[in-house]
């Protein structure tokens, strides 16, 4: 989820943690559970301070480590261990503990049901776990726990009765969800007219409840690209990949090979140039106004070494700019 969503949930489990009676109690000690819950819910994405070793860094190991098994179990004992520090061993450890581990591990399950996925089963496997269920950003999930917390702010109702009844609708809403996501998949598979042996269908959530992207891979290995709106399916693009020989040797820089450590649905074209090639890996999962903005770019001259790359978020114009002043 994004960063918002992910803090207003730190904030709602805080809330949640009315229904212990030892934090209840404790004005004291439900501040700190409020720290704890906040920090524990953010504590994942520190890992976006990889964006200082650059883009490439940042995107293969993003969501990587940093959701893993052993990280959940240190990102819990190290805020638990800063708390105990602060309020100099005053608080009880078995309270704190588990109200920070619930925190840490909802941002790790809720952040499997996205598209970008995360490695939470680390280290049994490097798989990236990616349910499409759910949007980075889902405006029930955040609206929802925005009132809830206005209602506890201003004292105008129960946190021990508030926030377990929240709770309890959103696992409903993610049932409702998970759902709808297979009987859409079901849906498209059944009514593509262009259907193939061997193809394959990606639903991918949008912003919207009723909409989805789609993605299919053809038995050949192409992609093509759609949209399900109201259960009505569009083919949108066709998007074939190169085979041409500066894809195989894009493979050996560290810039692509983080992107592709990322995504299955990397897609390469090649545009030919005077002095060289330009090599286009795009995610095709994420398609916004006719532009595939996912991308790892890589410049390489006639005899394939690197003159310039770029890998992250961009639109056409902002990657053009920025190719330009990594090759000058």
């Amino acid at each position: 989820m994004d960063s918002g969503t992910h803090l207003v949930i730190g904030l709602g489990l805080a809330g949640l943690a009315s229904v212990d009676p030892v934090i209840a109690g404790d004005t004291t000690l439900h501040t700190a559970v409020l720290i704890g819950t906040v920090v524990g819910s953010q504590a994942p994405d520190f890992d976006t301070l990889l964006r200082f070793k650059g883009n490439a860094s940042y995107i293969r190991h993003h969501r990587g480590a940093s959701h893993s098994i052993p990280a959940i179990i240190g990102w819990t004992a190290l805020i638990t261990i800063v708390l105990q520090l602060f309020y100099r061993g005053t608080l009880p450890w078995l309270h704190i503990i588990g109200w920070v581990l619930l925190a840490v591990c909802v941002h790790v399950m809720t952040d499997l049901f996205n598209a970008y996925g995360t490695q939470a089963i680390r280290p049994f496997s490097s798989k990236w776990i990616s349910w499409n269920i759910i949007h980075i950003f889902d405006p029930v999930i955040f609206t929802s726990h925005v009132i809830a917390i206005s209602l506890w702010a201003f004292g105008l109702a129960n946190p021990a009765v508030l926030f377990p009844l929240l709770y309890s609708l959103l696992a409903i809403y993610y049932v409702w969800r998970t759902t709808v996501h297979f009987r859409k998949r079901a849906l498209v598979e059944r009514i593509d007219k262009e259907h193939g042996d061997g193809d394959r269908y990606w639903l991918i959530p949008t912003i919207s409840l009723h909409d989805w992207n789609v993605v299919k891979r053809k038995h050949d290995g192409s992609f093509v690209i759609g949209d399900l709106k109201n259960s009505r399916l569009r083919w949108l693009d066709h998007a074939t990949c190169s085979s041409h020989p500066a894809v195989d040797r894009s493979k050996n820089d560290p810039s692509i090979q983080s992107f592709l450590y990322l995504t299955s649905f990397a897609c390469a074209e090649v545009t030919e140039h005077d002095w060289g090639y330009e090599v286009r890996w795009s995610d095709v999962r994420y398609r916004h106004r006719k532009q595939y903005p996912f991308v790892a770019v890589l410049m390489m001259d006639k005899d394939f070494k690197t003159v310039g790359s770029y890998v992250g978020w961009l639109s056409d114009e902002r990657l053009a700019k920025r190719l330009r002043m990594n090759t000058y």
